[in-house]
């Protein structure tokens, strides 16, 4: 089935690369208009082009209230609307409640759960004003669902943005928007971020395989499997879907 975003404009942050990457492409070959926010501009700028007329880089800092309102002024300007938002940018540094030191808590929570936070205050209203149905998928983490030692502010944020895309579906449907808000929750995926963690491992064979082992399917997820899961929200198959955690994570989340 092709075209099932036929029509619509998204808003994808952290879609230089990665998920977000696999993301844009994925709705660009849907029929979206795509436009691409991310700080690493000259990837984003890259792969905008490599999409063709129907994408859009932008710089986007997700901390930055002010850049965010200007990515959604700039989907205005060149595609006229926006019907959906993925909020997709975070990051992963790994630390225990003991030890973690204040500039990794702080980052984290400002990245993956603020940015999330503020990309929703910045675009819903534009959605809304759109006149169609619209669309925010956020991501989430099978850790967000299932904690794992070592990871307590990408444990924490991650679960902030679980809670937080319950409230907005929740407002949302009191206001009478119809604007259905969920959460996709991936396991460990193969993307620059994973690839970071394997290179700064001493062995990344056993890293990889460690990673595996939390899936009970035996194996590393790829960013085209996650990005499935955002068109299927994004799209008005998901149209009486809103507030939901779908897993993508390999049966992850309910290992024994």
């Amino acid at each position: 089935m092709m075209g099932r975003l036929n029509g619509k404009v998204a808003l994808i942050s952290g879609g230089a690369e990665g998920i977000g990457g696999a993301v844009g492409r994925l709705f660009a070959d849907e029929g979206a208009r795509v436009v691409l926010g991310d700080v690493q501009i000259a990837k984003a700028q890259a792969l905008a082009a490599e999409i063709g007329a129907d994408a859009l880089a932008v710089p986007l800092d997700v901390r930055d209230p002010a850049q965010w309102e200007a990515a959604v002024a700039a989907t205005l300007a060149q595609f006229g609307k926006i019907n959906v938002l993925c909020n997709i940018a975070g990051i992963s540094e790994p630390g225990s409640v003991s030890e973690m030191p204040h500039d990794v808590w702080d980052r984290t929570l400002a990245i993956n759960l603020s940015g999330t936070m503020n990309g929703m205050r910045a675009a819903l209203a534009a959605i809304a004003a759109s006149g169609e149905p619209g669309a925010v998928v956020n991501t989430g983490s099978m850790l967000a669902l299932r904690v794992g030692a070592g990871f307590g502010a990408y444990c924490a944020s991650k679960a902030g943005v679980t809670a937080l895309s319950k409230v907005a579906a929740l407002e949302c449907a009191a206001a009478g928007w119809p604007i259905r808000v969920n959460t996709v929750h991936p396991g460990a995926i193969r993307t620059p971020m994973f690839d970071r963690y394997l290179a700064a491992a001493p062995d990344a064979a056993a890293m990889e395989a460690m990673f595996a082992a939390n899936h009970p399917m035996g194996r590393v997820g790829e960013a085209d499997e996650v990005a499935r899961a955002f068109l299927f929200l994004a799209s008005e198959e998901a149209s009486f879907t809103s507030g939901v955690d779908l897993t993508v994570d390999g049966a992850g989340f309910i290992r024994a």
